[in-house]
């Protein structure tokens, strides 16, 4: 993956000096030199690095060659994030991030436009010393006698449509095995009731141990006969604290922290006492006994009957469990391995087209050796090969005989690897960062990529877009598996499998780090450590080991951590900051200092409170995400986040009130245009001003799709307003506050005002589903069958005696085309309308044509409507309705 690197280096270096030059501003001076000459000298390199990865599989020489040159690139990625972070400091500060150099007063401040020259000697010197390093390397090159080649586009790649993720999943082989060990697991003889059972399925990587246990897991009749089943991916290192989270989640749902290792083991010991169970433990590695034991005794609590089944690649664990049972995985046929091969490889190809590659393909799938993960993985790379050509040099590469360790299936995962596009490479080999079977979340993976730098931006194409294009390119390739998804299409999360997972690693040495321990201090050679995610079992102070570190871009922490040091300011790099269920109640000011920062997520954070002060000098935040948190109000200067493409929630403080000039008002929100998906408005109850609800400009929010308005009041009042002025007030706030027209869901809660903006609302063309809570005041129902598109509509607590006409949004002069009220309404929900008493619709025609009203309606609830008595005669004649009527006494 060295040309990746190489690759990105050659485009930030150019894209750096173009900045400079744009700006107006020289940070550093006297090396333009310097400059050109690492240009040719990357691009002289470049023009080797496909023959130089190609032979670093069998000769080590060049394999230390490109570590070299791996380290040199690194070097210069960091040099460069110090360039534009002593630019970026300069231009958010205005003031000199170094010692200034003194202006001959003869030259005009025009040459220099509003900024003045400062040297930044110490990347002068570090741009000279890498060169001269890069002098070497280039000259090195020509001993090994590299062959010249076309570097791959590194341009998106077009969004493939041609392979489906579930194909990909379907398994072929298998059953005698499938069938054998679904009778191990149901065997009741008499001598196995004597205790719990262990069965260990055994075999080498990639052999599919997995897809077998998977398959006995899900059998119906297995799913019968056990009243709990669990499934623990253990994994190395062997964690058991871990582990036994994780089998208290599969017996209750939920873990919480228990503190020591026997409190869990006891909480498992009552959970499984006199019942049956199934515990699968997948990719066992350790096997030390003393390890296993506590847990063992513990399980021996569960009733006679109870299995416990093991995969694992070493034998030795099977014997150190005391296993009555061991299957042995042997290789696929070929035959199978071929079937599996096919339903890849040959995808939406023609007859004509399978019958000439089939001799070709013969012959790759007899190299695979009968591993399915190998079949599928080349099976995927020549689903986009179309010629007999690329087929036969798939068949004739010499990355079949690499000699690392699983060397069945290395080889055929480079050949994979090395069609990849550059950038991409790198994107793959990111995800070493992860702890093996981690639940990969889609769109944070993607936030990884884009903080590093390996998306950028191209003809208007947000990287967001190109990110996904990016994930669907190594998924059909099936560098990615287990797929959760997201209605039909949308994935949500994926997992790596384990070989894959030590193939990115193998790739990606020590340039990556992730570790799951309780003692972090374990942990050493930090200094190369540019992503590191550490996962915590309880709670313990923040890891100041990690300040070693001092090149990250990402850090990821899950775990009951406290306090985040002030030291964090030290990571200058860092790009991506996630701490995950921390117990932390602020951040540090210091964490302002990180001028690189693109996403900073604190995510289940339940007791965050504030954030920090001076946060509106993070101006490269594309993700401010704070889910499950309480702030108080968010600080003056949130405004200045322009690139915001991801807030959690805006907290509007009252202009003037209890956190004065530090808390933001609504107003914050005017300049933030890029933000997405969805934002949730909270404490508009403190907008007293007209002007401040307009002037947020929250039309211009166009990618805005879900909206949440909360007209809460966050903060104590020091004058109490009249019910009449508060109404009359909320009233004139909410028609200011038009939301962006492609809204497709909007919710609307504690509005204090008589009527639901009526202005505004019916012109949502685009709005699926409508939430109105806790809207007490409204006496008169909105005009809501006017919404062309809404599905799904719920009312909850309103002030309203009678809905009628008015409701359907319909003139009985109406004219222009069929009259038809809620046209794609499906589900509709009232609840707690206490005062609610008639339920009519008068009209029926409108002009000549005779209304409609809901077609497609197909659910409605009705609940805690005492005073209800009737329901509109148009309802009660559908055949199809889905009626769910509760607690209102006197209806019917």
């Amino acid at each position: 993956m060295v040309d990746a690197i190489v690759s990105a280096v050659l485009e930030r270096l150019i894209s750096t000096t173009v900045g400079e030059a744009e700006e107006q501003v020289r940070l550093v001076v006297g090396v333009e030199q310097d400059v050109e000459k690492l240009k040719r000298n990357f691009r002289a390199i470049q023009a080797v690095l496909v023959d130089a990865e190609q032979k670093q599989v069998k000769e080590e020489t060049v394999r230390l060659w490109l570590d070299q040159l791996k380290d040199a690139s690194y070097d210069m990625e960091d040099v460069l994030d110090e360039w534009i972070t002593a630019r970026l400091k300069l231009q958010i500060e205005g003031a000199p991030h170094q010692r200034k150099k003194k202006v001959c007063s003869f030259i005009p401040a025009s040459c220099f436009g509003v900024q003045q020259v400062f040297v930044r000697r110490d990347i002068a010197l570090k741009i000279k010393a890498i060169n001269e390093r890069l002098d070497e390397i280039a000259e090195q090159k020509g001993m090994f006698n590299f062959n010249m080649n076309v570097i791959k586009s590194i341009e998106t790649p077009g969004r493939v449509q041609s392979v489906s993720f579930i194909d990909e999943d379907r398994v072929c082989g298998r059953d005698d095995e499938k069938n054998k060990l679904i009778r191990k697991l149901l065997s009741e003889s008499s001598e196995e009731q004597k205790a719990v059972q262990t069965i260990s399925v055994v075999g080498m990587g990639g052999i599919g141990k997995t897809t077998l246990a998977q398959m006995a897991y899900n059998d119906p009749d297995v799913r019968n006969h056990f009243k709990i089943r669990m499934w623990v991916c253990v994994s190395d290192p062997f964690d058991e604290f871990s582990v036994a989270k994780s089998i208290i989640e599969g017996l209750e749902g939920e873990t919480s922290n228990l503190g020591s290792l026997q409190s869990y083991l006891l909480r498992i010991y009552e959970a499984i006492a006199k019942k049956k169970f199934l515990l699968v433990l997948d990719d066992v590695w350790n096997d030390d006994r003393t390890k296993w034991e506590p847990l063992n005794h513990c399980l021996m609590n569960g009733q006679c009957g109870s299995k416990i089944l093991v995969t694992t690649r070493k034998e030795t664990v099977s014997r150190m469990m005391e296993s009555t049972n061991v299957m042995f995985i042997e290789e696929l046929s070929e035959s199978e391995c071929w079937r599996l091969f096919q339903q890849l490889a040959f995808f939406g190809r023609s007859p004509s087209e399978c019958e000439n590659l089939e001799e070709i393909g013969r012959k790759i799938v007899h190299k695979c050796k009968g591993l399915p993960l190998a079949a599928k993985t080349i099976g995927s790379l020549l689903c986009f090969k179309r010629t007999e050509e690329e087929w036969q040099s798939i068949l004739d590469s010499e990355l079949w005989k690499v000699e690392e360790f699983e060397n069945d299936l290395f080889g055929p995962l480079l050949m994979s690897f090395n069609d990849l596009p550059s950038r991409i490479k790198r994107c793959f080999t990111f995800c070493a960062v992860f702890p093996k079977d981690w639940d990969i979340k889609k769109d944070e993976l993607i936030k990884l990529w884009m903080a590093q730098g390996y998306i950028t931006p191209k003809e208007n194409k947000e990287m967001e877009i190109i990110g996904d294009e990016y994930f669907d390119y190594l998924a059909t390739r099936s560098f990615f598996q287990d797929f959760v998804k997201h209605g039909v299409n949308t994935v949500r999360k994926c997992k790596m499998h384990d070989v894959i997972h030590d193939f990115a690693q193998f790739l990606s040495k020590n340039e990556r780090f992730s570790i799951g321990v309780d003692d972090p201090e374990e942990s050493t050679s930090m200094e190369k450590l540019r992503h590191f995610m550490l996962v915590l079992g309880k709670s313990v102070a923040f890891p100041v080991s990690i300040f070693k570190a001092r090149k990250l871009r990402s850090l990821l922490i899950v775990g009951p951590i406290c306090e985040i040091p002030k030291e964090i300011e030290n990571f200058m790099y860092l790009r991506f900051l996630k701490l995950s269920k921390a117990e932390i109640v602020e951040l540090p000011e210091t964490c302002c200092e990180l001028f690189n920062l693109q996403t900073l997520e604190m995510e289940d954070c339940c007791n965050l409170k504030r954030l920090p002060q001076e946060i509106g000098k993070l101006v490269n935040l594309r993700y401010l995400i704070y889910n499950d948190s309480y702030l108080h109000y968010l600080p003056r200067g949130i405004e200045r986040l322009t690139c915001l493409r991801t807030l959690s929630e805006f907290v509007v403080s009252r202009s003037g009130g209890k956190y004065g000039s530090k808390a933001s008002n609504l107003e914050g929100l005017r300049h933030l245009n890029h933000l997405r998906g969805f934002l949730a408005i909270v404490g508009l109850g403190n907008v007293k001003d007209v002007d401040e609800a307009k002037n947020a400009e929250l039309e211009k929010k166009k990618n805005l799709f879900r909206l949440e308005l909360w007209f809460n009041n966050k903060e104590e009042e020091e004058e109490e307003e009249s019910m009449e002025e508060n109404q009359a007030n909320q009233g004139a706030i909410s028609e200011a506050l038009r939301p962006p027209p492609n809204l497709e869901s909007l919710e609307i809660w504690e509005y204090k005002g008589k009527a639901v903006f009526e202005n505004w609302i019916v012109s949502l063309n685009k709005l699926k589903k409508l939430f109105l809570i806790n809207c007490y005041n409204c006496e008169i129902m909105p005009p809501l069958g006017k919404l062309p598109f809404l599905e799904s509509l719920k009312i909850r607590n309103m002030n309203v005696k009678k809905v009628g006409d008015e409701f359907l949004g319909i003139k009985s002069n109406h004219s222009s085309g069929p009259a038809i009220a809620f046209p794609k309404l499906k589900h509709l929900k009232f609840m707690k309308l206490s005062e609610w008493e008639e339920w009519d619709f008068g009209i029926t025609r409108s002009g000549k044509e005779e209304i409609t009203i809901m077609p497609q309606l197909n659910s409605l609830e009705i609940i805690l409507c005492a005073k209800l008595k009737s329901l509109p005669n148009q309802l009660l004649q559908r055949t199809k309705l889905n009626l769910n009527i509760s607690l209102c006494p006197t209806l019917f």
